[in-house]
């Protein structure tokens, strides 16, 4: 399953978003308002959890200079990851895309498919508050 996220402008360069971005404990400023829990496990792993959702995991997997970040599930039992591609735009702006990669199957695709897509557009939406 693959969703993508259209590209978000950040008054940002894109030095700053990528330093944001995998600084993990920055998560949670984007996160949505009906997070339920947001632990940081090391300086590559968070768990959060959103009100009505079950608990995720995720792990800092790649990271590309300014380019890329690539967030991934610790556990293989729900594989997928979550990308950051980060453009530079100039020196004080650049553009995010989000997207997700999940194995999944027919049924479960359907389930999630909205409920990502909308925490996706979410953390889209949040980059305003990188600083």
């Amino acid at each position: 399953m693959h969703i993508e996220i259209p590209e978000k402008k950040v008054a940002k360069s894109d030095k700053v978003v990528f330093d944001f971005l995998t600084d993990i404990k920055n998560f949670k400023i984007l996160m949505p308002d009906n997070i339920d829990k947001f632990e940081v496990l090391d300086e590559k792993t968070f768990r959060f959890a959103l009100k009505g959702m079950p608990e995720l995991v995720l792990r800092l997997k790649e990271q590309f200079a300014h380019e890329k970040v690539v967030l991934g599930a610790a556990s293989d039992k729900l594989p997928f990851t979550l990308t950051a591609n980060i453009s530079n735009l100039g020196a004080d702006e650049s553009s995010v895309v989000l997207s997700f990669e999940g194995e999944f199957n027919a049924m479960m695709a359907m389930m999630i498919k909205t409920p990502i897509t909308n925490f996706m557009e979410t953390l889209s939406s949040n980059m305003d508050k990188i600083s």
